[in-house]
């Protein structure tokens, strides 16, 4: 079974749909390519394949044209997201392009605050149990535990003893293995980059070996909960 997505005062209809569309998919698929090049075919494959989150990075050219893009075709069918949003006026203009959650390595308050204006889940980054603490305080609806090569599954662990409210989305440098031992650990759900969707299977539009990839995550995501 899915994280449960009540702990909080959620007051907001769309940011709790998009809390338990989050909390099922138990992967967020992150892009971070050289170029948008075969991102939404690479969309497409992993929503075929069971992987229904994804993340655009900005610090891909034309990010937001890409992200309306997937949010237009695929609305309904995966849960599409900005990553390294850094300021407000970007979070902003993320949002208008049809991101329903905002990702951050760090807790911007105004982020956040732009992000409960508008419906729309906040996700700032956190590492230590102050930061944690810290950005819940500001209003985030799930916490970036950032990096994973840090804070690792028994951190995790660790961190959510003291503060089993939290929400808790750990990513970077996670495989699938990682993914398992997240869940276990009792993440949200999980980011996952290149281990899903590198950037040279993305530009050469590899959809066979991206759906492959999906369907082994989606089983492990599966397993997790079993």
């Amino acid at each position: 079974m899915p994280p449960e997505t009540n702990h909080g005062e959620l007051t907001d209809m769309r940011r709790r749909t998009v809390l338990t569309e989050l909390g099922h998919a138990g992967v967020v698929a992150i892009f971070r390519t050289p170029s948008p090049d075969g991102v939404l075919d690479a969309c497409r494959a992993l929503c075929r394949s069971g992987v229904r989150a994804v993340e655009i990075t900005l610090t891909i050219p034309d990010a937001l044209p890409l992200l309306a893009s997937i949010a237009d075709e695929l609305d309904g069918e995966v849960v599409v997201g900005a990553g390294t949003v850094m300021d407000a006026a970007t979070c902003r203009r993320a949002i208008d392009a049809g991101a329903s959650f905002i990702v951050s390595p760090v807790a911007d308050g105004s982020v956040i605050d732009v992000c409960a204006a508008n419906d729309v889940v906040a996700v700032p980054g956190a590492l230590t149990p102050t930061e944690v603490l810290s950005a819940r305080s500001l209003g985030a609806d799930v916490v970036k535990l950032f990096p994973a090569r840090v804070a690792t599954p028994a951190y995790l662990a660790d961190l959510l003893g003291p503060i089993p409210g939290a929400r808790m989305m750990p990513t970077g440098g996670i495989d699938i293995t990682g993914v398992r031992e997240y869940l276990a650990a009792g993440a949200f759900t999980v980011g996952v980059g290149s281990a899903l969707v590198s950037p040279l299977r993305v530009q050469h539009r590899d959809d066979a070996a991206i759906t492959e990839a999906a369907r082994a995550f989606a089983r492990a995501v599966a397993q997790a909960r079993t």
